[in-house]
């Protein structure tokens, strides 16, 4: 007899099957079946187990019941729902960036993650724990939480143009309507870019758009997304700015493999009548905040910026870098000096800890200053001189 005859056999679903030997999980069929290969054993009996449970409800009835469930207006929720009904396990949809869309149920065998994509696109993961005669319709349960994730992404998307035409009017500096529950809370903005050269940038940045909207939305925050000059931005009422820029952050990194820049403006409070201004300012902070952003994957908050960014970034300093590294350059050291000085700067222990940490002897540390002294024409006990070179290397950085 085939293996799946003898499984059948062992699963009561031959005519001449004995009751009292039927088995009615996976586990039971393989210690029944110690003469056959585990592997076929476990294949056979989960299928058949599956169809089983299938032909107890109909397979119509089944995928009519999964087809509704995705096509609701909340389907990751319907899905998880319906899935625990059936099975008695635990079934569980996250969103991509991790945050859990709808969860039900309890463990009722091993776990399982299936990683939702669609066209390379990831949307979310689908978890099940469920009893033995279940889990072959794993695969099934996955295809409709993908289209249950997709189809909240196309509400969210058609949500989303409501708001992006209000967003592209603001940052244009028009009025918009709908702004108006805006100017009553306290907002932030910020702006994301990815490599240059990136393959269709713009579908691209039109993802990380929907995803930096549907973590706002997550979280009950009024939040509008838009794709503007090779950028996504994002317009939202904040309630902790520090935690929200990091995890929009952590949800963008985590839809996408490729490096994302983050750029956040400060919090700017609600009630002002001057909204318009307030929102230029604000998108300005933010694209400062982003070109402070030097890690590939990183993120900086306007306020938390050196106060000199500005000064060192917009290329006001190149004059006095350019006076400092040319007169540097005079001792013809290969740069030995200026990068000594660089290292005396950021240092604030003594001249014996910074030597050890340049890995030369204290007296060489002392040439070099004093040499540095001669062509700079100041000493370096002079704030004024400290100002300048601090001023010049921060230039040549930005």
């Amino acid at each position: 007899m085939s293996t799946l005859g003898e499984v059948r056999l062992r699963l009561g679903l031959e005519a001449d099957a004995d009751d009292g030997a039927a088995s009615t999980t996976v586990d039971e069929a393989v210690r029944l079946l110690p003469h056959l290969p585990r592997s076929e054993v476990e294949a056979a009996a989960q299928a058949t187990l599956a169809l089983a449970a299938l032909q107890s409800i109909g397979l119509p009835t089944l995928l009519g019941a999964l087809r509704g469930a995705a096509m609701s207006p909340q389907p990751e929720r319907e899905l998880v729902e319906l899935t625990v009904n059936w099975t008695g396990g635990f079934a569980e949809i996250r969103a991509s960036w991790g945050d859990t869309v709808a969860s039900a149920g309890r463990a009722a065998g091993p776990t399982e993650t299936t990683r939702l994509d669609h066209h390379e696109r990831h949307v979310g993961t689908l978890t099940v724990a469920l009893p033995a005669p279940w889990q072959a319709l794993i695969p099934v349960l996955a295809e409709y939480a993908l289209l249950a994730r997709l189809r909240s992404a196309a509400a969210g998307a058609a949500r989303r143009r409501v708001g992006e035409r209000m967003l592209d009017a603001l940052l244009s500096g028009q009025e918009a309507s709908g702004s108006d529950r805006l100017g009553q809370e306290a907002f932030a903005l910020a702006v994301a870019t990815l490599p240059p050269g990136t393959p269709t940038q713009d579908q691209a940045l039109d993802l990380l758009a929907a995803v930096g909207e549907g973590y706002f939305s997550e979280r009950r925050l009024v939040g509008h997304a838009t794709v503007r000059g090779g950028q996504a931005v994002w317009l939202w009422t904040t309630l902790d700015l520090p935690r929200e820029a990091r995890e929009l952050h952590l949800a963008l990194t985590a839809s996408t493999a490729l490096d994302v820049r983050l750029g956040v403006s400060g919090r700017h409070p609600g009630g002002t009548r001057k909204l318009l201004e307030t929102v230029q300012r604000a998108f300005g902070e933010a694209r400062q905040a982003l070109a402070a952003t030097r890690q590939a994957r990183g993120h900086s908050i306007f306020h938390d910026l050196d106060a000199l960014h500005a000064l060192l970034s917009e290329g006001r300093l190149d004059t006095l870098a350019a006076q400092i590294g040319a007169q540097l350059a005079a001792l013809n050291d290969d740069g030995r000096t200026a990068d000594t000085l660089r290292a005396y700067l950021a240092h604030r222990g003594t001249l014996a800890e910074l030597a050890l940490a340049l890995e030369i002897h204290v007296n060489t540390l002392r040439y070099r200053l004093r040499r540095a002294e001669e062509v700079l024409g100041g000493r370096l006990s002079d704030p004024a001189l400290l100002a300048r070179l601090y001023l010049a290397f921060g230039a040549e950085t930005a």
